[in-house]
C-alpha cells in the first residue's frame, strides 16, 4: 500500500515536521532483539533552546547517525518515536498537535556532555517507538 507521505511536495514534507526534535536524540539498539531505546542525550547540532538543527541543510553529511527522513527511506520509520508526525501520517494515524508537550527542549543534554560509555544511563521512557 502506498504511503500517504509519497504524495507530499517538498514544502508539504517540511511543514509536516512539528519540530519536537525527538528524532534528534541518541538512540540505542539492543543487538539481540533490535529494540530501540531513546536517551535524553541530543545530537551536538541540536539547539537545545529552539529544538532546531544548527546546520539543517548539511545534517546528514556532518552527522552520519542523523535520522534524516525522506520519501526514499521510509524504512527509517521503525526508529522514529510513536509521536512523530511523519510516522503517524505514514501509519494513517492522527497527528498529535500539542507540540509543546512533545518538545525535547529543557529535557535533554548535548552529546558533547555525555561519554559514550554512559549513554545507557541516559535511557528514558518518555520517548518510545511504541504507543
Amino acid at each position: 500500500m502506498k504511503s500517504p507521505l509519497s504524495g507530499l511536495n517538498p514544502s508539504e514534507w517540511e511543514a509536516l515536521c512539528d519540530g519536537c526534535a525527538r528524532c534528534c536524540v541518541v538512540k540505542l539498539e539492543d543487538e539481540d532483539t533490535g529494540e530501540i531505546f531513546y536517551t535524553d542525550v541530543a545530537c551536538r547540532y541540536l539547539d537545545l533552546d529552539t529544538g532546531r538543527c544548527t546546520d539543517y541543510a548539511n545534517r546528514s553529511s556532518i552527522n552520519p547517525d542523523c535520522a534524516t527522513l525522506s520519501k526514499k527511506n521510509l524504512a527509517l520509520m521503525r526508529i522514529m518515536p510513536s509521536t512523530c508526525a511523519y510516522r503517524r501520517t505514514h501509519e494513517r494515524r492522527t497527528v498529535i498537535l500539542d507540540v509543546k508537550s512533545l518538545s525535547v527542549c529543557g529535557k535533554v543534554v548535548s552529546e558533547d556532555e555525555v561519554a559514550e560509555r554512559d549513554l545507557e544511563d541516559h535511557i528514558v521512557d518518555w520517548i518510545s517507538v511504541d504507543d
